[in-house]
């Protein structure tokens, strides 16, 4: 990439992470009242996240073969335990990452 083409990418860059902080405010303004969908959007999206990444995580496991997935169902509990014990989304996904890497690190 030449000099004006790695400026031209990171301005374009800067400007779509701004549009996407501040479209938000524009579009909902703070004298009408949020809409039920975007209220409703709000509590389903992070349980469906949650879900399509324990589901991208668990697609290439082999139950029958090495380990049979133990590592990962070890990781698993560990997130789950994790989230009900604190109910905060990162540190149950970076505690059960962490577990998991070092299962795989150190144990199998």
């Amino acid at each position: 990439m030449t000099l004006m083409q790695q400026i031209v990418t990171i301005a374009l860059c800067s400007v779509a992470t701004m549009l996407t902080r501040f479209l938000p405010f524009m579009v909902f303004s703070s004298k009408k009242p949020t809409p039920d969908f975007i209220h409703y959007l709000g509590r389903a999206l992070p349980s469906a996240i949650f879900g399509m990444l324990v589901i991208y995580c668990l697609k290439d496991v082999n139950v029958l073969g090495g380990s049979h997935g133990l590592p990962e169902l070890i990781a698993i509990a560990v997130t789950v335990g994790l989230h009900l014990w604190r109910r905060q989304m990162l540190l149950s996904i970076a505690g059960g990452t962490v577990c998991y890497m070092l299962l795989i690190q150190l144990v199998f």
